[in-house]
């Protein structure tokens, strides 16, 4: 029975990835349309149709091999600036110029009379931006829709005042959870007669308001006294705690243990909204850290090859691919997390991975949308500085020249994607939570 919850959270969680990758493409489709340029197909999958419908100029199908998406725009290379508009220059001077005037032959066969205003090449460098971001903003939108949804709506484990438990004796940081000894000292708590369900509403004569502020007091008042007042059956009780002192972990360096003021409670685990704020210190965050791990890919690569080739262990933190992300949709929604806890992951893996692929798709490399907003940029700065200095336009960047760089990083996003699967096959990152 897991494994059949498993597969169908497996089959769901890719679906719903199909669903970002069909966003991401109308995200780019849209603007073109938007500025008129035509578009004969927009794809779900790769390699031979499954299936398809035309409307209008449009040909809206799915292809068998569910691991990405297009749409095609005509004229997404320019013809050779030496040609007239539409034609393929007559001579090569060597195998990169072949490569190069061959592609521009393939992408000008599209261009019919009537199409010269509707070619991606000739539109003005903000709406080419526009273009190719498009696909990139869908998917960082919806990961951000989805963690609005996750945090103010569901809401975050969050630690809060109320007592979930009471340590019964004062022991060590570094031997938190066994049983007490004979002759430990009981905990200021517990000699306070603290119970769980309490709620701390204030410490010290300060107002209570949340668990960090609670916890940050405790640990500053080592060696003291200090009235406390709960809520306890919805009746307040005042209470005197003589707070001790224990080596605990700093929070904010957890490899230091440092003597704090201790009283032997540990803090109820409750779901709370929040608001807007939370959401843009989130993504924050999350920015920092996606764009920290695009930096470390190489050598997260060489991880991924060595758990795939070896008896190294996966790194829960390094790359995966979205057969191992679905495998973790499927394994959350087969865990014994509750149903609210389960739709709390499932949500917040779907948002993370959305908000991956749209951070990658910026980086500033064909044949990424990133590598084609690179052109439209140095469009712009070229006939900003010609404009500044009175010199003749110089017209689109000609991105066909990077076209040996865009096939060869082709390669290395396919080799990369195909050992990200196999990785995900043989040595799979797990679900933890």
């Amino acid at each position: 029975m897991e494994t059949l919850i498993i597969l169908g959270g497996a089959a769901l969680f890719f679906f719903l990835l199909m669903v970002s990758i069909a966003l991401h493409e109308l995200g780019h489709m849209s603007f073109a349309k938007l500025f008129g340029v035509r578009v004969p197909q927009f794809m779900v999958g790769f390699g031979p149709t499954l299936w398809s419908r035309r409307k209008g100029e449009t040909e809206y199908g799915v292809k068998w091999i569910p691991l990405g998406g297009y749409i095609r725009m005509i004229g997404m290379l320019p013809p050779g600036k030496a040609d007239a508009p539409g034609k393929v220059r007559s001579s090569s001077t060597g195998p990169f110029q072949n490569l190069i005037e061959s592609a521009r032959g393939a992408a000008l066969e599209e261009v019919r009379p009537g199409d010269e205003d509707r070619v991606f090449y000739s539109k003005k460098w903000w709406q080419k931006f526009l273009i190719m971001f498009g696909g990139p903003a869908m998917n960082i939108l919806l990961a951000i829709l989805f963690f609005a949804v996750l945090i103010m709506g569901i809401g975050l484990d969050t630690a809060t005042p109320t007592v979930s438990s009471v340590a019964k004796c004062v022991v060590p940081a570094d031997q938190a959870g066994r049983e007490c000894r004979q002759g430990e000292p009981a905990t200021p708590a517990a000699a306070a007669g603290l119970k769980a369900g309490d709620r701390i509403v204030s410490y010290g004569g300060a107002k209570i308001d949340s668990y960090g502020q609670l916890q940050g007091l405790i640990r500053g008042s080592g060696g003291r006294a200090v009235p406390i007042v709960v809520e306890r059956d919805g009746a307040t009780v005042p209470i005197t705690v003589n707070v001790t002192t224990n080596q605990m972990v700093s929070l904010t360096d957890p490899d230091k243990v440092e003597s704090v003021g201790f009283l032997g409670i540990t803090p109820l685990i409750a779901k709370e909204r929040q608001g807007p704020g939370a959401v843009v210190d989130y993504m924050g965050q999350l920015t920092e850290h996606t764009v920290g791990a695009l930096f470390r890919m190489p050598e997260k690569m060489v991880g991924v090859w060595n758990a795939a080739f070896s008896d190294h262990k996966r790194d829960p933190e390094g790359p995966i691919g979205v057969v191992g992300a679905s495998r973790i949709g499927g394994e959350i929604l087969a865990s014994d997390n509750e149903g609210i806890n389960k739709v709390s992951w499932f949500i917040s893996v779907l948002a993370s991975v959305n908000f991956a692929i749209g951070v990658f798709n910026l980086v500033p490399l064909l044949p990424l949308d990133g590598g084609h907003i690179a052109g439209a940029l140095w469009e712009a700065l070229k006939r900003g500085i010609a404009k500044l200095i009175r010199r003749p336009d110089p017209g689109y960047v000609d991105v066909a020249k990077a076209l040996p760089l865009t096939y060869a990083m082709a390669i290395v996003f396919i080799v990369m994607g195909a050992l990200l699967i196999y990785a995900d096959l043989v040595n799979p990152i797990h679900f933890t939570g």
